[in-house]
């Protein structure tokens, strides 16, 4: 199987037309990733010299100081350097869904053509670090995949349309889970839908470092001159915040920022950590990554929606051994804000959501 990549650059232009050199900007964020350049060098393989020639000429095509330097204290990013550096999170965060949905298309298309078995499984679902995982797996064990990456309810209504094998939503734990499970029973089939477990995560606040804007509630983002980042209408986390929303009797027009929206949890945590907002929502494995602080509100189920008509074929059969199996669950374990609870687990409507009273017609 040929595997597509397509890869975010990004760079600037100086006064000449001159580009920053992409190496350059590789390099600044290993130097906040380690605290030094000398540690930079090593994870890019620039030598220190070169490294410092990067810099240099860099500092002067730009105007302005990108490292600053103490002795027995390594290196730090100026305030220029450390905006290049979450520009450069931020394009990668929103981007690379969208791209690596494009590169699936196109691996499809080309497989069409130089396979010679047409079978493909289609996976349609919100851009999770389980799901990311699951694909890894699956690609390794010579499945081919097609992924699309979209929201919660767009992923649902593709199974029911037949535009996917899979789909992957999630549906949060106590007050909201019947709520949220009317929000997608319209493209729930009696009899026919079965529902694989994947694993449970948190989700909830993300903030600063020590909290410097003392968030803890749904109420807090309504205060003067707290900045929002929210995901986008379709999404399963949008969802759930408006259940927080309305059992508060908040207004979402009165939260700054409520329209400003991400496609992704890891674009929403690079926002908030590059100081362009003060608070997002979503899980807690991005918020972790870019160094961030975690308020839980919620734990939630992720789960795989497909038929039962298809559970035994291979590519179901394919997904089913990789969820099952000790390294994917260890993996998920590995997540933060995840567990592996019941991965792999094939259920009915009625035992997925025992609680619920409308389960009762599947």
């Amino acid at each position: 199987m040929h595997k597509v990549s397509i890869k975010p650059q990004w760079t600037i232009s100086d006064a000449t037309g001159h580009n920053l050199a992409p190496r350059l900007l590789e390099l600044l964020a290993e130097v906040q990733s380690h605290g030094s350049l000398s540690g930079s060098c090593k994870k890019t393989g620039a030598s220190y010299r070169h490294a410092w020639s990067l810099i240099r000429q860099g500092e002067e095509q730009l105007g302005m100081s990108l490292l600053n330097m103490e002795r027995g204290k390594g290196s730090t990013l100026t305030p220029l350097a450390e905006k290049l550096v979450w520009a450069g999170h931020r394009i990668a965060a929103r981007l690379t869904p969208m791209l690596e949905t494009l590169a699936s298309e196109l691996e499809g298309e080309i497989g069409r053509v130089m396979a010679t078995s047409n079978e493909v499984l289609r996976v349609h679902a919100s851009h999770g670090f389980a799901v990311e995982k699951m694909i890894e797996k699956l690609a390794l064990s010579g499945t081919r995949v097609e992924r699309k990456y979209v929201g919660s309810v767009e992923a649902v209504a593709s199974l029911h349309a037949g535009a996917c094998e899979i789909a992957g939503f999630h549906i949060p734990q106590g007050e909201f889970e019947e709520l949220a499970f009317k929000h997608y029973a319209k493209w729930l089939k009696p009899k026919e839908s079965r529902i694989i477990h994947v694993a449970t995560r948190r989700q909830g606040f993300m903030v600063a470092s020590g909290n410097p804007h003392k968030i803890y509630e749904v109420q807090d983002l309504t205060r003067k001159g707290i900045r929002f980042v929210n995901r986008q209408p379709s999404s399963g986390t949008r969802f759930l915040l408006e259940c927080f929303l309305k059992k508060a009797q908040i207004n979402p027009a009165d939260i700054n920022g409520y329209e400003q929206a991400e496609f992704t949890h890891a674009a929403v945590a690079a926002f908030v950590a590059s100081g362009m907002a003060d608070v997002g929502f979503g899980v807690e494995t991005p918020a972790r990554r870019f160094k961030l602080e975690f308020l839980p509100l919620a734990t939630e189920r992720y789960f795989l929606l497909c038929n039962q008509s298809d559970l035994d074929k291979p590519h179901l059969q394919s997904v089913l051994k990789i969820l099952n199996s000790d390294e994917f669950q260890f993996a998920v374990n590995q997540l933060p804000g995840y567990t592996a609870a019941h991965c792999g687990q094939v259920a009915t409507i009625p035992e997925a959501f025992p609680d619920t009273g409308l389960s009762k017609k599947y």
